[in-house]
């Protein structure tokens, strides 16, 4: 990125809610800790680069203790010879005695004050991850709190870069199509604009592409509804509009923001206790009788209690190999007690291998518990969060809260419960008529669409969108809570939000607890549901048939 092209900022988003987790025992073990210790080793071959050519860096790396990296970043610019001048923000911690680490969320002014102070480099610690582009946007332009459609425009740039290549190509439904196959994707280049609006691209001569399908697939990733909830602003997703502008050029406008929340979102990380697993490998014929003797004689050796069992049919009739002809059973135990989780349990499955099914085998070896983390969400009023910019030289300067705030939007509901909203604007209803019967064939859904999932704590996040208009006019009547619960079964049980957003011929479900406790405490196979929408796309349904160049809303390509 440095060495690339033009550059005014270079951001570098750090942390996750698993990270903060990892982070937090990190500082357990040693108090100077608490910071991304990847970052340093990455600035050591690039912070000459950046002060030569006088870029400036923004990264939330410090984690739990941006004061400990900051002098870090002193202390390695030292050996390097170099004269670099670091700022930080800090007063994102919040005191919870019970808790392993609580963070607020802060939004961009901090990181601004250090800019507008003199900062090369900007540190911080739990900020949205949006934050780092908002941030060096409000110095740049002057924005005040006041406005609100410049922050959110910025908002949704910040938002499409922070996961770096999954906007240019990474990850991408339609990797087949990219120009490399998906080989090496480039790093994304928001550039900005005063009135918020920004085009996405990359450096000349990097894989991938920048494409509005491509910038589709990560505006709708690890969100809820249309109101993106934010400490500076509220983010309407469904005013963006997305525009091809040239080669690897998307074109982002019309984004409106409306007053933040009074409260900042709060993430708790705990300690739950300590996990481990085993997995069987049953071969051939009588795999569920095969379980179920796992089962019992597990449940006999150890206790019920905690117990979890998964059965993945991965075997094949008439299969030639052991492998095609195998399923596994996966078996997790959670326990607060270490020892039991431990090698009480471990040793229980080793052991029956001569004493079970047949063809007894496993693909773990025995092992001790691992603790794992919790994460849960909590509010704190704006007020009442101690936001610091703390400039080069040491001096301190506290950010006043936003002095306009209102109370958090709900969006309006569908006959079905759906969130349904109009392109004219947001919080209008608009239902769209179901159509006549139409000529069908089978086939995979994602011949059609695209989608991108994600986590949210114990929630996921399953954004699909249509390629065309005609694919979205079908889309958005077919695909339903209810086809979704015949579609993913796991979802059937759960509580699931359906959103629509018409700009971007997208609906996005928050499937709710799906990922239970959290990812760190998940069992599930796929415990950030970064697969779940590709599953979605796998599977077989009745697809509209049609030739390309057919009229929207009528047959379908």
């Amino acid at each position: 990125m440095l060495d690339g092209g033009e550059l005014d900022v270079l951001t570098g988003d750090y942390l996750a809610e698993l990270t903060m987790l990892i982070l937090g025992r990190d500082r357990m073990r040693d108090p100077s800790l608490g910071y991304a210790k990847t970052f340093l080793r990455q600035l050591e071959g690039c912070l000459g680069t950046a002060l030569d050519r006088r870029v400036k860096i923004v990264t939330n790396a410090g984690g739990l203790n941006p004061a400990g990296l900051a002098a870090a970043i002193g202390a390695l610019a030292d050996r390097l010879g170099l004269t670099v001048r670091v700022g930080y923000v800090e007063g994102d911690a919040v005191a919870r005695p019970d808790a392993l680490a609580a963070n607020a969320y802060l939004g961009a002014f901090g990181i601004a004050a250090c800019l507008d102070g003199g900062a090369d480099v900007v540190v911080t610690g739990r900020v949205t991850d949006a934050s780092l582009v908002v941030g060096p946007a409000v110095a740049h332009f002057g924005w005040g709190r006041d406005d609100l459609d410049a922050l959110a425009g910025a908002t949704v740039a910040g938002h499409l870069v922070e996961c770096g290549a999954q906007v240019t190509g990474g990850n991408f439904s339609f990797f087949t199509e990219l120009p490399d196959g998906g080989h090496r994707p480039g790093f994304p280049i928001a550039e900005l604009h005063p009135d918020g609006s920004s085009v996405l691209t990359k450096h000349p001569g990097t894989g991938g592409a920048v494409t509005v399908e491509t910038v589709t697939a990560q505006l709708l990733y690890e969100v809820a509804g249309p109101a993106y909830l934010g400490p500076d602003v509220v983010t309407r997703l469904d005013t963006v509009r997305l525009s091809q502008d040239g080669p690897d050029r998307v074109r982002v406008t019309g984004v409106r923001g409306t007053p933040p929340p009074p409260t900042l979102k709060v993430g708790v990380n705990n300690l739950g206790g300590f996990r481990n697993s085993m997995t069987f490998v049953l071969c051939g014929l009588d795999i569920p009788a095969k379980a179920a003797l796992v089962r019992g004689q597990i449940e006999e050796a150890v206790g019920t209690e905690g117990l979890e069992f998964t059965l993945a049919r991965t075997d094949h009739p008439d299969a030639a190999d052991t492998e095609a002809a195998s399923a596994l059973l996966h078996v997790h135990l959670r326990d607060g007690d270490k020892a039991r989780a431990g090698r009480a349990f471990s040793a229980a499955a080793v052991e029956l291998a001569l004493a079970s099914y047949p063809g007894c085998t496993l693909t773990t070896l025995p092992g001790d518990a691992t603790a794992y983390g919790v994460f849960t969400a909590d509010t704190l009023p704006q007020d009442e969060v101690a936001h610091v910019a703390v400039l080069p030289g040491g001096a301190r300067m506290p950010i006043a809260p936003p002095a306009r705030t209102a109370a958090l939007p709900t969006d309006p509901a569908g006959p079905d419960g759906s969130t349904v909203v109009d392109p004219a604007g947001p919080g209008r209803v608009a239902v769209e008529p179901t159509r006549g019967t139409r000529p069908t064939r089978r086939g995979a859904l994602g011949e059609l669409v695209g989608a991108r999932s994600g986590d949210k704590g114990g929630d996921a996040n399953l954004g699909v969108w249509a390629r065309t208009d005609a694919t979205w006019a079908w889309l958005r009547d077919w695909l339903t809570v209810e086809r979704l619960a015949a579609l993913l079964p796991e979802t059937a049980p759960l509580a699931v939000d359906r959103y629509e957003l018409p700009n971007l011929r997208a609906v996005n479900f928050v499937i709710r607890g799906l990922l239970g406790p959290g990812v760190a405490a998940s069992t599930r196979f796929d415990p950030q549901a970064k697969a779940l929408g590709e599953l979605l796309r796998s599977r077989l349904v009745d697809l509209p048939a049609g030739r390309p160049g057919d009229a929207p809303g009528e047959d379908l390509p």
